[in-house]
Formats: structure tokens, C-alpha cells, sequence
């Protein structure tokens, strides 16, 4: 267990280690890569056909092998190198990255191979996130992992706006050009984890304990019999699910704002933005007390922020909006993201990744499909309002039906 000592260790001691180091800068250069990656394929598919049902799809071809392979990424990721699964999954990403270039150099004129490859896209990405997520308590010094979390967090978000506001000029240049700009920054990353150093490693499996039905669904059994851990999932599950609409941006910026491409960069970046700035702030001065409390108060400003975002015609309000809701994201990232490692231990951390990736990584996605689905049948405008009220509800219930959470004070609390 950490001491309350070495809780006390600073943003600028944890960045003395090299390790910390590199798997900052190997994130920061693959998501740069996989949010460019998105933000193209989002407008693509929107300027193709006009529907925002098919940005809802692509969402839905993205989450279902996460779900899907719960149970095998989960134990693949707790039994074997998690670097060397992180290399593989890499490099299948880089390959989806060379189909959607070739997909756009043959002009299409349908969207469906756009289903295909976001589903071949999703399966890399089912073993890359629980390999890479587990990663942060491996090369953080004793004491530091909240310090690690947050700027872990910090290169991820400065990544959202990185790639979302670079795809916007390459777009406008030709969509294939930002495809191969992200099978770029993929290769990078490649390259930086495959020099990465652990400070520890996962110490290799008994040779008598064989794979079971129980031992992969442990992830699901742990965060079910922790409820601290189920309610703060289950949380950001629904607040992500009833709130994507990030996943409506391309209808948004032409049906609603009128922008073009460029604009669209970087009102997909604004997420990014306000997301970074959160992040370098709670590394900086990280949540000391009432952490359960913030977690659902800052969820409610998310809807809140939401309800804005579909009711405005304003471009600076919706950008402005999606810094907000993209900042009180970033504070329940924080805590979740700090309080998954400090109560699960690292023999069970990759399950437990995979079950959080498929609620809540994953189900950015499943938003997605939520949102462009009822977007296409009752409009963008009353999908993105009514996402942001039901988000809100579902805080007012957690409330009252989880006073464990709401009680939580401080995160050292839950590492001992």
C-alpha cells in the first residue's frame, strides 16, 4: 500500500523517471494519430451520404468487438507481454489507417467499406486499450500513479486536439491525406513503445493456473462485488451513452453551424481543449477532498453543457460549450481513472481494463450509435437536448441509490 509520504510526490519527481516519460510521449503520438483518424472519418462519411444514422453505425461497428471480446482481451492482456499485445494491436490500427487511404483515393460514392474497416479498426483497438491503459501503474514510481493518471490523461487530451485540428486543414487539402497522417503517428508510437522500459513487470502466470470461464469474467465479478467502482462505472457509462454528442459534430457544424471543414477541425477539437487544460490543471493541483461528490456534480455539468450544445446556432456558444462539457469530463476521468488502479490489483487490472473499456471507452461509441440513430429519426437538435436532460437524471438517481460514492473523500483513502 502507498504511504501517505509518497502520495506527496510532485508532477516534477514523477517526470525524472524516463519511463514516465516515454509512455507520455508514446500516447500523446498514437491518439494524436487515432483522434485525426475520427475526426476525418466522421466527416467523410457524413459529406458521402448526408445521414447522421451512419455516423451511429460507425459507432456501433467500433464498440461491438470490445464487447464482444471482453472476456478474451481481458485475460490475453493479464497472462501475456502487455507491450508486445500493444505492439501487435498498433500495427493492425496502422493497417485499417492504409484501407481508409485507399478507400478514399478510389472516390466512393458509398459509405458501407467504412463500416468494415471502423469494425476491423475496433478490434485492434479491443486489445491496444487494456494493453496501454494498464500501463500508467507499471512505470509509475512508488507513490506517484495519481500524479501518472493525470498526465497520462494530459497527453490523451492535448492528443483530442492535436489530431482533430490537424485533420481539419488536411481534409480540406483531400481526406486521404489526413488518413495517411494518421497511419504516421501510428508507426511513431509504434516505435516509442516498443523502446518503453517498465519500472515493474507483471510477473508471469502459474504454469498450473490454467485460463477459465470464472478467471475471465473476474474483471466483470470484481467491479460488480467493489461498488465503489460499480457506481462510479456505471456512472460514466450512462452520462457517455446518453451524452455523445461529439459523434453529431459533422451534422452539427453543417446542418446547425454551417461551417466547413476547417471550422469542423476545430470545433472537434475544442473537447481537446478544454479537456487539456482540466488535465494540466489536476496535475498540477490534483482533487484532494469531496472526491465523490465532484465526480457527480461535474457529470451534471456535462449534461448541462450538452443541453447548450444542442440548443445553439452560434458557433462560439457550441465551442465554448464543448470546452465545458469536455472539462467536467476530464474531471471524472481523473477520479475514475485514479480510483480503477488504487482498488484493483495488477494480477486482475487488465480484466478489470477490459470490462471499464467496453463501459465506458467503448461506449463512446455506443453513444454514438445511440445519438446518430435517434439524430436520423427525431433530429439532431432534440437527440443532443435530450442526452444532456437524461444525463442529468441519471446523476440525481446515483445520488441518492450510491451514498458510498457520494461519500468518498479523498482517493488515498481507497488505496488501503
Amino acid at each position: 500500500m502507498q504511504t501517505p509520504e509518497a502520495t506527496t510526490m510532485s508532477t516534477r519527481d514523477v517526470l525524472h523517471y524516463g519511463s514516465v516519460r516515454s509512455l507520455l510521449i508514446a500516447n500523446g503520438v498514437l491518439f494524436s494519430g487515432v483522434a485525426l483518424q475520427a475526426a476525418a472519418l466522421g466527416k467523410q462519411a457524413f459529406d458521402i451520404s448526408g445521414r447522421s444514422a451512419d455516423l451511429g453505425w460507425i459507432g456501433l461497428c467500433e464498440f461491438l468487438p470490445a464487447a464482444l471480446l471482453v472476456l478474451v482481451t481481458g485475460t490475453v492482456v493479464d497472462r501475456f507481454n502487455r507491450k508486445r499485445i500493444a505492439l501487435v494491436a498498433i500495427a493492425f490500427e496502422v493497417l485499417t489507417s492504409l484501407a481508409l487511404v485507399a478507400f478514399a483515393l478510389s472516390r466512393p460514392t458509398h459509405v458501407w467499406p467504412l463500416f468494415v474497416i471502423s469494425f476491423c479498426y475496433g478490434i485492434a483497438r479491443a486489445f491496444m486499450s487494456p494493453a496501454t491503459r494498464t500501463m500508467p501503474p507499471m512505470v509509475a514510481p512508488e507513490g506517484g500513479i495519481p500524479k501518472v493518471i493525470a498526465l497520462y490523461s494530459a497527453t490523451w487530451t492535448a492528443a483530442t486536439i492535436l489530431g482533430p485540428a490537424l485533420s481539419g486543414f488536411l481534409y480540406a487539402i483531400d481526406v486521404w491525406v489526413a488518413y495517411l497522417a494518421a497511419a504516421v503517428f501510428m508507426v511513431m508510437s509504434w516505435f516509442f513503445i516498443a523502446a518503453l522500459h517498465f519500472e515493474r513487470e507483471l510477473p508471469p502466470p502459474d504454469a498450473e493456473d490454467k485460463p477459465t470461464f470464472r478467471s475471465a469474467i473476474e474483471g466483470l465479478l470484481f467491479i460488480r462485488r467493489t461498488p465503489i467502482l460499480f457506481a462510479a462505472i456505471a456512472l460514466d457509462l450512462f452520462a457517455v451513452l446518453f451524452g455523445g454528442a461529439v459523434a453529431l459534430l459533422p451534422a452539427i457544424a453543417t446542418d446547425r453551424l454551417g461551417v466547413g471543414d476547417v471550422a469542423y477541425g476545430w470545433l472537434r477539437a475544442a473537447p481537446g481543449i478544454g479537456a487539456a487544460a482540466m488535465a494540466l490543471m489536476l496535475a498540477w493541483h490534483p482533487l484532494r477532498r469531496h472526491v465523490g461528490r465532484t465526480l457527480l456534480v461535474t457529470v451534471a455539468v456535462f449534461g448541462a453543457a450538452t443541453v447548450v450544445l444542442g440548443s445553439t446556432r452560434s458557433y462560439l456558444i457550441a465551442f465554448l460549450s464543448l470546452l465545458v462539457l469536455a472539462a467536467a469530463d476530464m474531471i471524472s476521468v481523473f477520479i475514475r481513472g485514479s480510483l480503477v488502479p488504487l482498488v484493483t490489483p495488477d494480477e486482475k487490472r487488465g480484466r478489470v481494463m477490459a470490462v471499464e473499456n467496453v463501459f465506458i471507452g467503448a461506449s463512446n461509441e455506443l453513444g454514438a450509435f445511440e445519438s446518430g440513430i435517434v439524430g436520423q429519426a427525431a433530429g439532431v437538435p432534440g437527440t443532443v437536448i435530450g442526452g444532456g436532460i437524461a444525463t442529468m437524471a441519471i446523476v440525481v438517481i446515483w445520488w441518492f441509490s450510491f451514498p458510498a460514492l457520494r461519500r468518498v473523500d479523498r482517493l488515498e483513502d481507497l488505496g488501503h
